[in-house]
């Protein structure tokens, strides 16, 4: 059974170009339908147009008029026959929606209400959790072609026109215009899903958008799993309803359907804006690429609203021209961080954590990700009731080596009252080389052939017990394949570091070598810290998007001798010997000054803050305390840090005065990270306007 809009197609596709245009123009006559509603349309926009503002039967009927008129005889002869011998599902408009609709929210609201709070072994309800997230309008879609947290770091002064969640599908104030189509972008472990959850959820409870009749979500994570061929109602009968009763169809009118397409980051699957033909049959299967597709293109339900969630960094896969608006999640801002902590803790605690955060300028940036703040959270709030808080951490390397302590100590608890087959060392080293594998991939999510590859099994002791589902989870979707991925990207980076160190340690490999002469050249070159560290830079700053930023941070943090004792405790059998970092922090230094781009420069001051080294730092502190700045005559790794403590000064700067430092085109360059992240930037007497280099 096919829709009335695939035989309308069928009658009118072999229509030449000037035979189209000229049943264009009858159409015009014929219908309310405008001039320029019809201007560049094909043959599927064209149907769209008829059966948006038609019923069936006046659709049918239109058609054959105009084509009798442009003596198209034989086409109109076969839209007859075809229409008479019952090919259109007429049941289809008198399908109760409503009660379909009821079912779909009970549905739901059983499975959003409860949400994984970092820890995947117990579900806790949305509704007590959750927080307002801080959502921009945003037309660039956000830098892509950074690391993440480098995104965070620029990003935290933004100018931005806030949105609330649950509005951004309704008619909008400033211009009475309804978005169709919305893509929001956000770094992992930002709230983009959460947000999702509580919008669905909302409206599965009636409180919200309630105009919707049907809001269907699809993750990618598990449209990847999806296989064959199926059909648009097929895969919303299976995904959603799974009863006798089969819904048939879905309704025309506008904004009454809602597709949410979680995770495009995720995809697996690619799509084909240029190339792919028109589908328009939501009976009719095919491959799920070829449905999302058309979905997005509006050939199929050309009236229904559909909300896209990504990282930045995989945006570029719908074309700009299929998106009315693009929102950014910026996670929590600083009033939103205290909520968490507050919400989530005692009062006392809650003043000390806030207290300690903020006197790490890098820790209270990272806490702009929810699930960061889970992290400090866990590991700071033991820490903080012992008397002796000398070992509170406060870098990043320092958080997550005590949140994996914290894993082995729940680990020994567990030992207690069971048989574990592995050791949590032997645990985390295979999931260091499979955070390590993937992360080289731009994988943030794994299926079960990815664990085997390096030795995992979810079906051991130590999955069961829920000593690894901390750092990683699992979900089952309608397809029965699971789904891995770690609780935040941040964990696989800080595992995959610690992975390439024991490698490098214990094999004398260097893991970011990957040929065979290469392999070779190390094994009879001295195993020098030094050499791990200079290859980890040079990688880290051939990466286009920053993918190996963090992870680069870590292995610094990880090299020092203070975190030593420590990584004993993670890794019993890692060969550790006492290195000085002067090389490493020399060669750092040295490429800072040789590096052009000044924000690729701050991750590396961001490494030598982890190896503790603050002279360059503390040299710019001296020219910004005194009046003599502006004569100085720095050099580009004094401009680099310059660049570096602006960005992390603890006030955001409301007005950054450019004559204050230099006046020349060369300080525009050099400073645009930070007059990025300014609210006003003064640019007297500059020869270079900004827009030309922004």
């Amino acid at each position: 059974m096919v829709s009335v809009k695939e035989i309308l197609v069928d009658s009118l596709k072999d229509l030449k170009e000037a035979e189209l245009k000229a049943f264009q123009w009858h159409l015009k006559e014929a219908s309310d339908i405008k001039v320029y509603e019809l201007e560049k349309a094909d043959v599927f926009d064209t149907v769209d147009k008829i059966v948006e503002r038609e019923t069936q039967e006046e659709a049918v009927k239109i058609t054959l008029k105009i084509l009798r008129k442009m003596n198209q005889n034989q086409l109109a002869e076969e839209l007859e026959n075809k229409h008479k011998e019952g090919a259109v599902d007429s049941k289809a408009v008198d399908v109760d929606y409503n009660e379909f609709s009821n079912t779909l929210k009970k549905l739901l609201k059983q499975d959003y209400e409860r949400i994984l709070d970092g820890n995947s072994e117990q579900k806790t309800y949305l509704t007590d959790i959750y927080t307002d997230l801080y959502i921009v309008k945003n037309k660039t879609g956000g830098v892509v072609n950074e690391h993440e947290v480098r995104q965070i770091e620029l990003n935290r002064a933004a100018e931005d026109t806030l949105v609330m969640c649950n509005d951004i599908f309704k008619v909008q104030r400033d211009t009475g215009r309804q978005n169709r189509k919305v893509l929001t972008l956000g770094i992992a472990g930002v709230g983009k899903t959460v947000s999702v959850s509580k919008f669905i959820l909302d409206w599965a409870e009636g409180k919200e958008n309630q105009e919707i009749i049907f809001i269907i979500p699809l993750a990618f994570r598990e449209l990847n799993l999806i296989s064959g061929n199926h059909s648009l109602m097929g895969l919303i009968n299976k995904k959603l309803l799974g009863s006798d009763k089969q819904l048939s169809s879905l309704p025309k009118e506008e904004g009454k359907v809602m597709f949410i397409f979680d995770g495009l980051d995720e995809c697996r699957f690619s799509f084909s804006f240029k190339n792919s033909e028109g589908f328009t049959d939501v009976t009719k299967e095919t491959t799920v690429d070829v449905i999302i597709t058309n979905l997005i293109k509006k050939n199929l339900i050309p009236s229904a609203l559909i909300w896209i969630t990504s990282r930045p960094a995989a945006a570029h896969l719908i074309p700009p021209d299929h998106i009315d608006q693009v929102t950014e999640i910026r996670g929590f801002n600083d009033e939103q961080k205290e909520k968490y902590f507050t919400r989530n803790s005692k009062p006392d605690m809650s003043e000390r954590i806030i207290s300690h955060i903020k006197r790490s300028r890098s820790l209270h940036i990272m806490c702009h990700i929810p699930v960061f703040c889970w992290i400090c959270l866990s590991v700071l709030q033991p820490l903080m009731t012992r008397e002796n808080q000398d070992k509170t951490p406060t870098t990043l390397t320092g958080m997550y080596i005590y949140f994996l302590l914290s894993q082995m100590k729940r680990m020994k608890e567990k030992k207690q009252s069971a048989s574990l087959p592995q050791s949590f060392e032997d645990v985390v080293l295979k999931l260091g080389k499979l955070a390590f594998k993937q992360l080289q991939k731009g994988n943030l999510i794994f299926y079960e052939k990815d664990l085997e590859e390096c030795g995992l099994d979810e079906r051991d002791g130590l999955f069961l017990s829920g000593l690894c589902t901390q750092m990683f989870q699992k979900e089952k979707p309608v397809s029965g394949r699971k789904v891995f991925s770690f609780v935040h990207l941040s964990v696989q980076e800080f595992l995959a570091a610690l992975y390439v160190l024991f490698i490098y340690r214990n094999k004398k490999t260097n893991p970011f070598r990957l040929t065979l002469v290469d392999k070779l050249k190390m094994t009879f070159k001295k195993n020098s810290l030094v050499d791990l560290h200079k290859i980890a830079v040079e990688k880290a700053l051939q990466s286009e998007n920053g993918h190996l930023d963090l992870l680069l941070r870590f292995l610094m943090g990880l090299s020092l001798e203070s975190n030593h004792n420590d990584l004993k405790d993670l890794l019993p059998s890692l060969k550790i010997k006492a290195e000085h970092m002067g090389q490493t922090i020399e060669y750092i230094k040295q490429t800072i000054q040789n590096e052009e781009s000044s924000e690729k420069s701050i991750n590396l001051f961001h490494c030598l803050n982890e190896l503790n080294d603050d002279s360059l730092i503390t040299e710019i502190q001296k020219y910004l305390n005194s009046d003599g700045l502006s004569a100085q005559d720095l050099s580009s790794v004094q401009w680099s840090a310059l660049v570096f403590v602006l960005l992390m000064s603890e006030e955001t700067q409301e007005m950054f005065e450019m004559q204050k430092y230099r006046r020349s085109d060369e300080a525009v360059i050099r400073l645009l990270p930070v007059i990025r992240n300014t609210r006003r930037a003064l640019l007297q007497n500059c020869n270079l306007r900004l827009k030309s280099v922004v």
